[in-house]
């Protein structure tokens, strides 16, 4: 897939020393996909903004054009990206 065309918005909320948030975004980079990342140990406004959305205070959390997916769920986010 082609960046220029990805049509999903993706935002990640992680913090840098989390596996699996790496494990995630390496397989959204391995299969094209940009998103937005915030590292939720940095900023404890985003950090309450996560939590709102997801009910989780465990990270990675995604919002995928507004669809929640706590931790790495690879086949919820294959399903959200169309992702064969």
């Amino acid at each position: 897939m082609n960046t220029s065309e990805q049509k999903n918005k993706i935002v990640i909320y992680s913090t840098e020393y989390c596996v699996h948030c790496h494990h995630l975004k390496d397989y959204l980079k391995e299969k094209g996909f940009t998103y937005e990342e915030i590292d939720v140990s940095k900023d404890a406004a985003q950090a309450q903004i996560m939590i709102d959305k997801s009910g989780q205070r465990g990270v990675p959390v995604s919002d995928i054009d507004g669809h929640i997916v706590i931790g790495f769920d690879q086949d919820k986010v294959d399903e959200l990206l169309n992702i064969k």
